[in-house]
Parts: structure tokens; C-alpha cells; sequence
């Protein structure tokens, strides 16, 4: 949280109090891993199907307020917004590739950012919070994964925004 100045670190440390207050304790994790859904072709056809009792009991508390709710983790959180390993990142809930990691870049935001996907990924609108806002989703299961912004690097000046928690990532081997 270096950086922030104090109020930032105030908040951040709220808001990460809070986070794990409403996460509670939780002993559901996933059923399996990204990498043998990635594999699993029923699970990643079928995800779009899932309802919301089947995905409670895949994902625990966080991750099912993610995705599911379209919930953010807070920001300098997340396992991968300081990650620079070489790879793929894939949704956590159903598999599919997403993001690069030669598309991942340092946007200072405390979240993973990318500037392109790499798999399939689709936008909407988001108008919660008294904005207007794109919302990444998965193209696969529908997971929220965050939001795209126009302030990004080129080649493309966007921003992928992306939750550490939505995303398994898979080394480059």
C-alpha cells in the first residue's frame, strides 16, 4: 500500500477488514482446479447453465461475490496484482483462457491489468454506483471479471481492471 498516502491506507485497510469480515470463514473451496476444468469441455459448455446453488457450492464466499454478484476484491488484495510470472490467466469458475501474461502491465490501480484479452471475454454496461462503466465478464460462464477503462497502454489504451480472485493462472511451461 506504499504510495497511497495515509487516507489511502486508511481505506484500503477498512476496506480489507471488511472484506474479510463479510467473507467470514468459509471451508468451500473449488471442486477442482481451473486447470482440469480448462479441460473438462462439459463443465465449460455447461457453466452458462449453472444456477446459483450449483456455483455456492463451487466457490466460497469471495469468490462467488466476484463473480457471481459482480463484487471487487479490494485493491492490493489480490494474488495476482503483483504477479509477473510468464503464462496464462483463465476464469476460476469455469476454465477458459483470458489474459496473457505478455498483456499484463503495472497500472498502479492494485488490481491485475492487461491491455487486450487473449481468450474470450465479452463487455456490457455497467451502471451501478451512479456511473456508467464496461464490465468484463467471462464469454464462457458469464463470471464478472472486472472492468475496462479507455486509459490503458497502447497498442489498444484500454485497461483491462481485472479481480485477482476471478482468474487461476497456468504457468508458461
Amino acid at each position: 500500500m506504499a504510495g497511497l498516502g495515509a487516507t489511502g491506507r486508511v481505506v484500503a485497510g477498512v476496506t480489507s477488514r471488511l472484506w474479510r469480515r463479510a467473507a467470514g470463514p468459509s471451508s468451500r473451496g473449488l471442486v477442482g482446479t481451473a486447470a482440469v476444468c480448462a479441460s473438462d469441455t462439459t463443465i465449460k459448455r455447461d457453466a452458462k447453465k449453472m444456477t446459483s446453488e450449483e456455483w455456492k457450492k463451487q466457490l466460497n464466499r469471495q469468490q462467488y461475490h466476484v463473480t457471481r454478484e459482480a463484487g471487487t476484491e479490494p485493491a492490493f488484495t489480490g494474488e495476482y496484482y503483483d504477479h509477473h510470472e510468464k503464462g496464462t490467466y483463465h476464469c476460476l469458475c469455469c476454465g477458459s483462457e483470458l489474459f496473457s501474461s505478455e498483456a499484463k502491465y503495472d497500472s498502479g490501480s492494485g488490481w491485475p491489468s492487461f491491455y487486450t484479452p487473449s481468450g474470450k471475454v465479452e463487455t456490457r454496461s455497467d451502471r451501478s454506483f451512479l456511473t456508467v462503466r464496461t464490465e468484463v465478464l467471462c464469454g464462457e460462464c458469464d463470471a464478472h471479471l472486472g472492468h475496462v477503462f479507455p486509459d490503458g497502454p497502447q497498442p489498444t489504451g484500454l485497461r483491462y481492471c481485472i479481480n485477482s480472485i476471478a482468474l487461476k493462472f497456468s504457468p508458461k511451461i
